[in-house]
Formats: C-alpha cells, structure tokens, sequence
C-alpha cells in the first residue's frame, strides 16, 4: 500500500486552469522544514542582509557620484559579503536538513544557481580589495554588479516564499 505523503506534493498552478503542478515540499520536507532551527536562522539573516546591502548600497553611490567616502564603501561591501558567506553556509545547512542534499536541491536548484555568481562578484570584489587589483572606482563597479545580482536572487528567493505559502496545508485545504 502506498503512502500518501510519501508522493511528491500537488498544487493548483497560478493559471487557474485546474492543472497540478510538484509542490515546493513534499509533506515529510514541509515538516523537516518548520522543525529545522535553520528555518528561523534563514529567517533572521536574510532582513539583515538586506539592511546591510541597503547601507552598502547607499554608501557605494555616494561614492561614485562624489568621490568620497572609500573607506566607508569598502567596509560596508565587506559587511555585505561577510553576511552573504553567513547565509550561503547556513543555507547550504538547511538544504541538507530539509531535502537531504547541500546545494542545488530540486525546489531551489536556480536560485543555488544564481547564488554561485552573487558569490563570484562579490568573491571578485574581494579579491580586488585585498590584492591591490583595479582602481577603487572598478571595485565598487564589481561591488554593483554583485548587488544587481543579489537583487534578483533576493526576488527569486521571495517568489519561492510566497509560493510555500500558497501551497501551505492550510491555503490547500481551504482551496479544496
């Protein structure tokens, strides 16, 4: 006899046209993740890193239009950085509690993607920081570009929450 939550969880897709579509989480996956202290970590995080770009990305712009203020630039993208390793780690944690695997599991497997090259930017910007390599102007460049592409893994990581919680046992049931 087959188990129920042992099937790969359905949901009605946005269409409204009555096709079912894979569940971000499989019930035994949802439940791996509410028990999961990561769950709340990730969740702490993520607004921190994000206050922490916005700081950053102010004091980058304030940089380029008027030259000055380096120092503080460079530390906040630092600070950026330092937050972005904290979540990758943690996350890359959380992935092998809920789905089994590190990196690159099925429900997140393009946002793990875009995450390694918000990574390389920002990995690259370091490495200018610290080798001596380009002008402060070509940093902070690189530091923007990593911020652009921060932006979109930001926006694919909210889509993917506001998807969990339209497929939440509760939204499915009451949709039933």
């Amino acid at each position: 006899m087959r188990r129920i939550d042992a099937e790969p969880a359905l949901a009605l897709d946005k269409s409204g046209t009555g096709r079912r579509s894979a569940a971000l989480y499989t019930p035994d996956e949802r439940r791996r993740r509410d028990e999961s202290p990561w769950t709340l970590v990730q969740g702490i995080l993520a607004p921190l890193q994000f206050a922490i770009f916005l700081t950053s990305l102010t004091l980058v712009l304030r940089f380029l239009a008027t030259g000055e203020g380096a120092a503080a630039a460079d530390l906040s993208i630092v600070a950026k950085t330092i937050a972005l390793y904290t979540i990758m780690v943690t996350g890359s944690i959380w992935e092998k509690k809920v789905f089994g695997q590190w990196l690159f599991a099925r429900p997140f497997f393009w946002e793990d993607v875009f995450s390694m090259l918000v990574l390389a930017l920002h990995t690259a910007y370091l490495a200018m920081l610290f080798g001596g390599l380009g002008s402060v102007e070509q940093r902070m460049l690189v530091a923007l570009a990593g911020y652009a592409a921060y932006v979109v893994n930001a926006g694919q990581f909210l889509l993917k929450l506001r998807a969990a919680r339209l497929q939440s046992p509760d939204r499915l049931a009451a949709a039933g």
